[in-house]
């Protein structure tokens, strides 16, 4: 068994597909595949099952893979402690982040970053909480961007502070010349919120309940981006994060904050504490901690 093979086999996991997990660790396809046949030649029965348009887990898969992980994931720790030892800030950097945080926040902080550590190899990862924590927990990221998440044993959690929630209408709408909007003003809303997979969208939900509205949801869409547009056009409003704002201005849109108490998001960095903690990954929280901390200067 060789750790080439078991990233090949994780890989082809995760990725359901051989042909998205040969792209995945850069590898020519049948050279992945033979791999994973010798793998299975020594592990005595298939380890998948291959479906016309899909591969699925076997039970011997399912059995192996998670050990796979926990090998994989020591074995880049012990390269980051031997690169400890060259006393630089070198290596591989995995980060993570949250759809809403990750197109605000990653571009300006990972270009001072990479300027600051050109030897450390980046590599970026935007997906849901969920799905985050998973890859914290198996070693395939250092750190990442999150709102809510609970701690756990294989989550910690370092605060950045919180954010405001901002409510985005039509530059036309009747509330958008006001300086400041109330929770009473929505009543008549119609209000646009991310899928349910999103955490910013279980944050507005419970908002909205807090505050007695029932508005209809007239759509529920997978980006903020999305989102945006549809308010411009006129469909409904929404409420979203200030660094949104902050980011770029959104055409057709005007933004406005809430009258005291103001609606506001957690921001957290996240590691897994059972991890080795490279130099560069703890150069990158502090890389962070000070770019949250202008920003907070500057609201």
């Amino acid at each position: 068994m060789e750790i080439h093979q078991l990233r090949y086999f994780v890989a082809v996991a995760d990725e359901g597909n051989f042909s998205r997990a040969a792209e995945k660790v850069r590898v020519a396809q049948p050279s992945l595949s033979q791999q994973i046949q010798k793998l299975e030649a020594e592990m005595g029965q298939p380890l998948f099952d291959r479906l016309p348009r899909t591969v699925v887990l076997h039970e011997a898969g399912r059995c192996l893979l998670e050990f796979a992980r926990k090998i994989l994931a020591s074995v880049a720790d012990a390269r980051r402690c031997v690169d400890e030892l060259k006393g630089e800030v070198v290596g591989r950097l995995g980060v993570g982040a949250i759809p809403t945080i990750a197109p605000y926040v990653l571009p300006p902080l990972i270009g001072t970053f990479q300027k600051r550590y050109p030897r450390v190899t980046l590599e970026i990862v935007e997906d849901v909480t969920e799905n985050i924590a998973r890859r914290l927990e198996d070693g395939e990221l250092d750190t990442a961007f999150a709102s809510t998440c609970d701690p756990g044993p294989t989550i910690e959690r370092h605060s950045l502070g919180e954010e405001a929630l901002l409510l985005l209408l039509p530059k036309d709408h009747a509330l958008a010349k006001k300086k400041q909007v109330k929770w009473s003003d929505l009543k008549p809303e119609k209000f646009l919120i991310l899928h349910e997979i999103n955490c910013l969208s279980h944050q507005v939900s419970a908002l909205l309940t807090a505050n007695d509205l029932r508005p209809d949801l007239a759509l529920k869409g997978a980006q903020l981006g999305t989102i945006a547009g549809m308010v411009a056009a006129g469909i409904g409003i929404a409420l979203v994060p200030e660094m949104m704002v902050r980011y770029r201005p959104i055409p057709g849109c005007v933004s406005l904050s809430f009258a005291p108490p103001t609606p506001k998001r957690e921001l957290n960095l996240l590691r897994n504490p059972l991890r080795f903690q490279s130099r560069a990954a703890e150069a990158f929280r502090e890389e962070a901690t000070a770019a949250f901390s202008v920003s907070a200067n500057n609201q």
